[in-house]
């Protein structure tokens, strides 16, 4: 795993420009190591502000030698574009845990999270992947956060919106399954942020033969509704959504 820096060559943001696409003109935080992510966005819903994070890992004591088995501290902010100094900020040692299902990759997720009127959140969506080629797991979790005065607080927390696992060969038998989880603003509130409504699409592999002679067949569920429903704290994410 490489230090995850996000830089854009001149190349690409003249394409984006050429879209039409806008870019967030920002520096990452500074890291200490080639572990650690380090990325920032342009937050839409509130400009000028611009949101942080700095993900720093912190090697486990008896089996992080080899600088993969560890943790990840979690550092937010939000300043105002050209600024270094934050508005608002989070914090959570330990916050990733990463080992043979390692942390691969963060992004920020500005999103129309419009939780009441007058508030928006911003997500963080970390990708986990697994080591294995025959049993693959690969997992994104999503955490959304509010501004609140000088503190960011999370409201949503790892809730799974894509998954990859299974168990096959490595050439053909076996089965594999990819679930893919959207989100949209309900219509309906609870103490007084809109419910959020997670569209679940299930999609299987199942592969028999041998490789010269391997048999495919993709199977698609039917998909399912579940409503998030704030608490008053943070909404509440079934065991079943909800990533480690």
């Amino acid at each position: 795993m490489t230090m995850k820096s996000v830089w854009i060559s001149a190349a690409a943001l003249c394409g984006w420009l050429m879209a039409g696409q806008t870019w967030a003109d920002c520096t990452p935080p500074a890291v200490s190591g080639e572990a650690d992510f380090s990325l920032c966005k342009d937050w839409p819903a509130y400009p000028p502000l611009t949101i942080t994070a700095l993900s720093t890992f912190v090697p486990d004591p008896v089996y992080g030698h080899d600088g993969t088995v560890g943790s990840y501290d979690l550092d937010l902010s939000v300043i105002t574009a050209g600024s270094h100094k934050p508005l608002a900020t989070y914090r959570l040692p330990s916050a990733f845990l990463s080992d043979a299902i390692a942390l691969d990759s963060l992004e920020l997720d500005t999103a129309r999270y419009k939780l009441t009127p007058d508030l928006r959140a911003f997500g963080v969506r970390a990708h986990f992947k697994g080591s294995s080629r025959v049993n693959p797991l690969d997992e994104t979790l999503l955490s959304l956060y509010v501004k609140e005065g000088d503190k960011l607080r999370p409201v949503l927390d790892r809730l799974v919106v894509y998954s990859f696992s299974g168990e096959w060969d490595g050439n053909c038998a076996g089965e594999r399954a990819e679930t893919v989880r959207t989100l949209e603003m309900g219509k309906t509130s609870s103490h007084g942020y809109a419910d959020i409504v997670v569209r679940s699409v299930t999609t299987g592999l199942v592969g028999e033969g041998s490789p010269d002679t391997c048999e495919s067949k993709t199977t698609h569920e039917k998909p399912v509704l579940t409503t998030l429903r704030y608490d008053g704290q943070q909404y509440f994410v079934p065991a079943n959504l909800r990533g480690y």
